[in-house]
């Protein structure tokens, strides 16, 4: 999630054209709170109950938990990129990442 905080302007555009929503399982309260004390510029989602993350093949094999997934949703609702699972300490799923999204909106960043 730091990544995606200290990388936002760059990948996200600044939010500008882009929406981030980061789901968790974890109770909307944490979610809130961590998002206030480490000053998240996107929104982040409760999915408690696990109805997205089962949606999304999400779940890990231990009850509760989810895998760090990540998907890029276009404009018109459908998947554009998908990395399953998301490898956040690897520089490059960034790149791949950026260029997903420059696909989806060409010449924004």
């Amino acid at each position: 999630m730091h990544s995606y905080r200290d990388q936002y302007a760059l990948l996200f555009n600044g939010g500008e054209d882009v929406v981030l929503i980061a789901i968790s399982a974890d109770p909307i309260e944490e979610l809130a709170s961590w998002a206030r004390e480490d000053d998240f510029p996107f929104l982040m989602a409760s999915d408690a109950d696990t109805k997205v993350g089962t949606a999304y093949g999400a779940l890990a094999s231990r009850a509760g938990m989810t895998n760090r997934n990540l998907f890029v949703v276009g404009p018109d609702g459908k998947i554009a990129y998908r990395a399953t699972p998301f490898r956040e300490i690897d520089p490059t799923a960034y790149t791949e990442l950026g260029e997903a999204i420059d696909r989806l909106a060409p010449g924004e960043r």
